[in-house]
């Protein structure tokens, strides 16, 4: 029988607001980046060339700073998206995010043949990487998060989720101005006085959330165990970017082909010299809107059997040596080019699976198909994170990560994939 409970005493402190200040704090330092990324070149420009201030009043100059105050702004806005994604350091896409704004507005100028200063946008490109990095290192310190937990339900499976301090709570009138927020399972039923105290926290604008909530976050993960958790909507994919997305993946694959068709080439000869059989292997995945399809890889096994969609092991006796080497490096992907043109796969998205497993995973996984809601792609958010894999248990982790893609899909989230996808490239990580 639960005690009564004197709602009166129950009082919430002012809080200090840690995450508005933490936004302030961002704002005025990105802010200060674009400024210090335009003054920079122009006070060196002023200090070195002829002319002086003078030179600054030409059509090119003012052309140019508008032109790299556009990228420097472009170049906070995909930084700030990408940094929202779990496990990120935004620092560490500071050269490749930059190089390829400013690759794109250089374009963009030699195509249109505008008139412009080539030092002003080169001081500003080395300018803008630097204070940027300037900002990501000074601002490290506001990346920790501390959480109040209330104790009830599964609230103590946050102690494996990293980069976080947790404090449970004692009772419901403790001390909120240090922490970033309120975390609770909402599944569970708590005391009143604790969903008093919840309620309380509401009203004063503390941040309240769902152990669910908080894991998708940090994890980059989505756990869908019951039909109420989708709703059928909440985790759909945007209809428009994915038309959109359909037509860049043709077009890009369209470039890319004779550099893909070159590689592939001379694979397949070394492929033939190194062991007997096709050079080409095929199998029927399962693909978008739970369609089947061909899928074409380079063979990287002795013999193009239909096991090699089957669970491969890095010591796989099956795998050649030069198999070995372009699974390492995901070279024995390159042939799907020519599913992206089919419009079969996309870039980036879950990986197809063979029909096999997939008759095998389904009974075992709540909402295994519904990964096949986007079309699957060369590399993906599971791919990123956790490399190949193929154990059952495994392939839940896998599943829940391109949960979390299906619901965050996006222009963002893709491009975020790419730069991932070239460093695992040239790293080998995850291949089997």
């Amino acid at each position: 029988m639960t005690d009564s409970v004197d709602f009166e005493r129950i009082t919430i402190p002012p809080p200090r607001r840690p995450m508005q200040a933490r936004m302030r704090y961002q704002v005025i330092s990105l802010a200060l980046v674009v400024l210090l990324s335009i003054i920079t070149p122009l006070f060196i420009t002023q200090s070195y060339l002829p002319g002086g201030w003078s030179a600054l009043k030409a059509a090119n100059f003012q052309a140019s700073v508008f032109a790299c105050l556009c990228a420097s702004l472009l170049c906070l806005t995909v930084l700030k998206q990408l940094d929202q994604y779990p496990g990120i350091r935004a620092i560490v896409y500071v050269f490749p995010v930059t190089m390829l704004i400013f690759g794109f507005v250089a374009l963009s100028i030699v195509v249109f043949r505008f008139d412009y200063s080539r030092y002003v946008v080169l001081l500003s490109f080395v300018a803008t990487i630097f204070w940027l990095h300037a900002h990501y290192v000074s601002s490290r310190h506001t990346n920790s998060f501390s959480f109040a937990v209330i104790p009830g339900g599964k609230t103590d499976t946050l102690q494996d989720l990293p980069n976080v301090t947790w404090h449970v709570l004692e009772k419901p009138t403790a001390e909120l101005s240090k922490y970033s927020g309120i975390v609770l399972d909402l599944r569970h039923d708590h005391r009143p006085d604790w969903e008093h105290f919840v309620a309380n926290c509401v009203l004063a604008s503390i941040p309240v959330y769902d152990i669910k909530h908080i894991a998708e976050v940090m994890t980059g993960k989505v756990e869908i165990e019951h039909l109420s958790e989708n709703n059928f909507g909440s985790v759909l994919p945007s209809s428009t970017y994915m038309r959109i997305k359909r037509w860049l993946d043709f077009c890009l694959a369209i470039v890319l082909l004779p550099l893909f068709f070159f590689v592939i080439a001379i694979t397949a000869i070394a492929i033939k010299m190194d062991s007997p059989g096709p050079a080409i292997f095929t199998q029927p995945r399962l693909g978008f809107r739970a369609k089947a399809f061909t899928i074409y890889k380079l063979r990287s096994m002795r013999q193009a059997t239909g096991n090699e969609g089957s669970f491969t092991s890095a010591s796989d006796s099956r795998i050649t040596k030069i198999g070995k080497f372009i699974r390492k490096y995901r070279i024995d992907e390159f042939p799907q080019i020519l599913n992206v043109l089919r419009g079969e796969m996309s870039w980036i998205g879950p990986r197809p699976e063979s029909l096999e497993l997939t008759k095998w995973y389904e009974p075992e996984i709540p909402f295994y198909i519904y990964r096949n809601a986007v079309r699957p792609g060369l590399s993906g958010w599971a791919q990123v994170n956790q490399g190949n894999v193929g154990e059952i248990e495994h392939e839940r982790d896998k599943v829940q990560f391109d949960f979390y893609y299906i619901k965050h899909f996006s222009p963002w989230m893709d491009l975020l994939i790419v730069f991932r996808t070239i460093q695992i490239m040239l790293s080998g990580f995850g291949s089997r």
